[in-house]
């Protein structure tokens, strides 16, 4: 029991000290490429404010910083352009 008990204690150990190692090479390695680290959320995006549904996708996007087109007299706001560019093909249809 005991030996197993050493087996379990050296394996946790050693995946402690490769997780460390790991963490503390790549530090190194972005340090030494000049870059800033690498953020693990997507692209800035403004946080509050009023949320409008896109027209083609249905996505609720931040009024603030989405992509708006008139039509009418009326804003429509798009969480991409492939999104603004549809709704322009389709309003041009009709």
């Amino acid at each position: 029991m005991i030996r197993v008990l050493r087996y379990f204690l050296l394996l946790v150990l050693f995946l402690f000290a490769r997780a460390l190692l790991r963490s503390l090479f790549a530090g190194v390695r972005q340090a030494g490429s000049g870059r800033e680290p690498e953020s693990r959320q997507s692209p800035a995006s403004p946080v509050g404010g009023e949320l409008k549904k896109d027209p083609v996708c249905g996505t609720y996007v931040a009024a603030i910083g989405s992509l708006t087109r008139t039509v009418n007299g009326q804003v429509f706001y798009f969480c991409s352009a492939d999104c603004r560019d549809k709704y322009a093909h389709s309003v041009s249809r009709s």
